[in-house]
């Protein structure tokens, strides 16, 4: 177990402030006589890295020794942390542990994780989420051009300025710069009272957004629901789900029209697994929320599968980032989740 901060490429500012370098915590998790499986997980913050890590290391002296069942690993972390609580940073720590063992046992079976659960390899369509913040009208029509350049033919901007004229003009110097045959989404990343996300969402409802994500708080079902109700743009949320049960609070209000769990903070592969079903049974287009090397292999088991979000911040330090093809993520017969060290990169940022 490691931590390390990776500089990004493209710091990004959001309307709660800017992030320029990835908090991530490594884990591999060894098993007898077989291969180890490797997972991290992002923290967000700095002063995270330390407290998830140790989490990690006391969640491993509690299955030391168990047998390679993913399913039972967490249900038996899940039951040991009833009173203190499955959600923050405890679940970021057991999500790290569940990737990495549904690694392992992938790597032990040979075959790709997609393969594991049921699945077949496939082309995933992915948007590119790096980039383009709270930069301005005039830098991100720029920056937009750089991002459609790879093949991408759908992308995100991060709204939330102290006007909503800003944020219109933004989005309409994003579609000027990349055509109308680019899909467009806008995040607001919380930054909205229930009022003002009605307003602004209004403003935008002309502009052929696929969605607004986030526009208010991430916990309130109900001030989402409102929003949906109130204007034409379909309603994005999921991100901050911590756990299905927060998940099925959000569908049982009718507070969006899409999903995207977050697979460190939904519970690694096994609450996407839940998380997935949910959404199977709601009729709602699930995307994926960061980690693009799992989630592709995620997405493509989910039978309402949508978006990918992919973003190059774990790049740096492995030597087989995910293959983007023509705007798409391309899962391979590789066993596991396609998750390898660069160990070279990651000495030099320890």
């Amino acid at each position: 177990m490691r931590v390390v901060e990776v500089p990004m490429r493209r710091p990004l500012a959001v309307s709660t402030g800017e992030v320029s370098r990835a908090p991530l915590v490594l884990v591999d998790l060894h098993t007898a006589g077989g291969p180890s499986g490797c997972a991290y997980v992002f923290v967000y913050a700095k002063w995270a890295l330390e407290p998830v890590a140790r989490l990690v290391e006391a969640f491993a002296e509690l299955i030391s020794g168990a047998p390679l069942a993913p399913l039972e690993i967490e249900a038996t972390l899940q039951k040991r942390m009833r009173l203190l609580g499955a959600q923050g940073l405890t679940l970021l720590a057991l999500a790290a542990i569940d990737m990495a063992a549904w690694d392992a046992l992938a790597k032990a079976q040979g075959l790709p994780l997609v393969r594991l659960l049921g699945g077949e390899p496939a082309h995933v369509a992915a948007y590119n989420s790096n980039g383009l913040g709270i930069i301005g009208a005039a830098r991100a029509a720029g920056e937009a051009r750089e991002l459609r350049q790879p093949g991408f033919s759908a992308m995100k901007v991060r709204l939330g300025y102290p006007d909503a004229e800003t944020d219109l003009a933004v989005v309409r110097a994003v579609r000027e710069a990349v055509g109308p045959d680019v899909v467009l989404t806008a995040d607001y990343n919380q930054a909205l009272s229930v009022g003002e996300a009605i307003r602004r969402g209004r403003m935008l409802d002309a502009e052929g957004l696929l969605w607004i994500e986030e526009p208010v708080a991430c916990d309130d079902a109900q001030g989402h629901a409102e929003v949906r109700r109130a204007i034409g743009t379909a309603i994005q949320t999921g991100e901050n789900w911590w756990g299905p049960k927060a998940m099925a609070d959000f569908l049982h209000h009718r507070a969006c029209d899409y999903a995207m769990p977050d697979a460190g903070k939904i519970g690694g592969v096994t609450g996407w697994l839940r998380a997935a079903s949910l959404a199977h049974a709601a009729g709602i287009p699930m995307s994926s929320h960061l980690y693009p090397e799992v989630s592709a292999h995620l997405l493509a088991v989910t039978p309402t599968r949508h978006w990918l979000e992919y973003v190059d911040w774990a790049e740096p330090i492995l030597s087989r980032p995910l293959r983007i093809e023509n705007g798409s993520a391309r899962v391979d017969e590789t066993p596991g989740i396609g998750i390898d060290w660069n160990e070279d990169a990651i000495g030099k940022l320890r």
